[in-house]
């Protein structure tokens, strides 16, 4: 397992301008073959030198030297190439040749310039991470993140939503959480050690198969100490709310402020007194807002907790402790996405009514209130 606790050192992000090959290694050009992944010869030494750093990364979960990651499976390789980030290299087995016809519009027209080399069955089971593996493997580089681009707004959001991962070790948590905060229009990412935890990274085999491949779209800030990333948050205007598994932090009660003052954490809480504890409703997803997820078994830390604008947990039948990290996220997301996308609608319908309507009623506008009211129950 991987784990981020020191900045990413990454070195350009240039692509790597080698056409596919007959014989292809790492760092020599070769002439261009781009008809069919069929028209390269077979690699059929373990030795290889691709075979090696496939292997590195894939079996292994580690980059390469080079700072590139393995994705495996025809649809993580698919996504692989749709993302925009440098490719290294493609490799399919001779049974996973077959998937060839549906990457063709990616890998092989002139502008793609990235080897695309065979190897055996057997050589390609050697090398992927999958029990099961389809016969065909990317090395990708994740894209470089700034704080300045995290922190950015996209023009389709109506302010920063940012997910930061502080201590979740499982790289499946890690994956199912980045997939769920594309899913659901959160605008970047990041991922922390916390206290003693380590954050299983994003771009490790497992974790990008979890995610789905959105860790190749969603902007992810990875290795900042999040000491240092909540300073940055506090600088920049961005509202941190802490998941939270306590009710209360010690023997610290909670300020008890009314659901409106909390939700747009226009308070601070005073003297010694912990930040507000708020449901996701009670939450304006439409301010500037980091969401801290926590270590699986502990949370977050307390300190980290305390230090937050405010915290957040979600309301519980009785007999239930908790819910899985990744399955929580996702409902405070979902949250967020609601309110969201109200927002917007409420924007088209200030767009439409300065116009002549074309047919009365067209765009429904939500209540003001809609915001910080929980869904009905039906």
């Amino acid at each position: 397992m991987t784990y981020l606790r020191a900045p990413n050192r990454l070195t350009s992000s240039a692509r790597n301008l080698l056409p596919s090959t007959v014989m292809a290694t790492p760092g020599k050009a070769a002439r261009n073959n781009r008809s069919a992944a069929n028209g390269a010869a077979l690699l059929t030494s373990r030795d290889n030198r691709w075979l090696k750093e496939f292997r590195m990364a894939l079996r292994g979960g580690l980059p390469t030297e080079d700072g590139f990651v393995g994705v495996e499976g025809v649809r993580l390789v698919e996504e692989a190439l749709r993302s925009g980030c440098p490719i290294r290299a493609v490799l399919f087995s001779e049974s996973g040749e077959r998937h060839h016809e549906r990457l063709a519009s990616l890998i092989d027209p002139p502008e793609m310039a990235f080897p695309v080399l065979r190897t055996t069955d057997r050589l390609f089971e050697g090398l992927a991470d999958t029990e099961h593996p389809q016969g065909v493997a990317a090395l990708v580089k994740p894209r470089e993140v700034s704080f300045d681009d995290l922190v950015s707004t996209p023009s389709t959001a109506c302010a920063p939503l940012l997910v930061v991962l502080a201590g979740v070790q499982d790289p499946g948590n890690v994956g199912t959480i980045l997939r769920a905060a594309a899913a659901l229009g959160a605008t970047g990412g990041a991922a922390a050690a916390s206290g003693v935890s380590g954050t299983a990274s994003p771009y490790s085999p497992k974790a990008l198969r979890a995610s789905a491949g959105a860790a190749l779209h969603l902007p992810i800030l990875a290795g900042m100490s999040l000491a240092i990333l909540l300073t940055q948050f506090k600088i920049a205007g961005i509202r941190t709310l802490a998941s939270s598994v306590r009710e209360n932090l010690g023997s610290l009660p909670s300020t008890a402020l009314p659901p409106t003052v909390g939700a747009r954490f226009s308070a601070s809480p005073s003297g010694d007194a912990a930040p507000p504890l708020l449901a996701p409703w009670e939450v304006d997803w439409c301010q500037p807002v980091a969401l801290l997820v926590g270590n699986e078994g502990g949370g977050l830390p307390e300190e980290v907790e305390r230090s937050a604008d405010a915290r957040i947990r979600i309301p519980m039948a009785s007999g239930v402790e908790s819910l899985n990290a990744a399955a929580a996220a996702a409902v405070v997301l979902y949250e967020a996405a609601r309110q969201r996308n109200s927002i917007r609608a409420s924007n088209i319908q200030e767009s439409v009514a300065s116009q002549p309507p074309k047919t009365p009623d067209a765009v429904r506008s939500p209540k003001s209130s809609d915001a910080l009211r929980p869904p009905e129950e039906t």
